[in-house]
This record gives structure tokens, C-alpha cells and sequence, in this order.
């Protein structure tokens, strides 16, 4: 089985420093439906794995946060596809738990759930955050430009560690030709 981890903000959607509060503030990055819906039809199940610590701050709620996962489902049903599992950490960063990445518990926790190993499974994300949790469990880390990966790859100097493209759309691209 093909699979593939996706982090949220900054990969799937825009990020924001202010945080994504509201689901009018919820916008696709251009070109990352149309990533997810080609990898799905390309024989991909579809993992998102994200932070949402707004939550815990009383940013939005629980609710709120699962109009945006509706909306981003009902994007990938007009193009035939869907997620197939996601999993998010509402806990902030002094709450110690083990599922806010880097921490490994939420890429764990989806490895019981669907009951395979993650051990090889590309993880594409834009932080250095999503690059540390992927590793933890054996997953192949991706980076991508978009959100904060501009800034984590400018920390990880001339020669990254781990394979970087300029957006979902040409990670997907390079997955599903086999490139990466």
C-alpha cells in the first residue's frame, strides 16, 4: 500500500503567524488540491498530520477546526479523492504531551491506527518540526518552500539532508513519477 503524510498549514493550506482561526481564514495553497487528488488517484492513501495548538490557546475550537477538515474533504470530493485518516495535537507547547511534533506521538498514533509501519512512508511538510517527527518513526522526510519551509531550509544551509521541492504540487509530482 502506498501511503503518504501530509502536514496542514504550510503545506496544504496558507500559514499564518496569527494562526488559521476561522474557516474563511482557511485558503488552499494554488495547486495543493489538485497534488492531493493526483496522488490519491495515483493509488496514495492520504494521511494529514498536524499541530493545532491555536486550540489549546482559545483560538478556535474543536468544531472549528473540523469545518476546515469538512471543507478541505469536500474540496477532495469534487476531484474524486479524500483523506483517508488525519490526526491532530489540539495541546499547546508547555503541555507536555507526546503527540505535538517534533514529538513522534501523533505520526504514532497513526501508525496504530491504520495498523502498518511508517517506515519508509514519505512525510512532507514545512518545518523542521515535521521533518523531526517524520525521522522518529522511520518515515522519509520531505520539505516543501511553501508556509515556513523557505525559512527551515535557509537554517539547514547549502546541502539539506532530506529531499526539498517548491510546493505540494511538485512533491506530489516527483512522488508519484517515482523521483523521490
Amino acid at each position: 500500500m502506498k501511503l503518504v503524510i501530509l502536514d496542514r498549514d504550510g503545506v496544504i493550506n496558507e500559514d499564518s503567524d496569527e494562526y488559521i482561526k476561522t474557516l474563511v481564514e482557511w485558503k488552499p495553497i494554488p495547486g495543493s488540491i489538485d497534488a492531493m487528488a493526483r496522488l490519491y488517484h495515483a493509488g496514495f492513501k492520504l494521511v494529514v498530520a498536524t499541530n493545532q495548538s491555536g486550540i489549546a490557546r482559545g483560538y478556535y475550537s474543536h468544531n472549528t477546526l473540523a469545518s476546515m477538515h469538512d471543507r478541505l474533504q469536500a474540496l477532495l470530493a469534487e476531484r474524486g479523492a479524500k483523506i483517508d485518516a488525519l490526526f491532530y495535537c489540539p495541546h499547546g507547547p508547555d503541555d507536555a504531551c507526546d503527540c505535538r511534533k517534533p514529538k513522534p506521538g501523533l505520526l504514532v498514533r497513526a501508525q496504530q491506527s491504520l495498523g502498518l509501519s511508517l517506515a519508509g512512508v514519505p512525510a512532507i511538510g514545512d518545518s523542521q518540526r515535521d521533518l523531526d517527527a517524520a525521522a522518529a518513526v522511520g518515515a522519509r522526510p520531505i520539505l516543501v518552500k511553501t508556509g515556513k519551509g523557505a525559512v527551515t531550509l535557509a537554517k539547514m544551509g547549502a546541502h539539506p539532508t532530506v529531499p526539498v521541492y517548491e510546493n505540494l504540487s511538485a512533491a506530489a509530482d516527483a512522488l508519484i513519477a517515482n523521483r523521490t
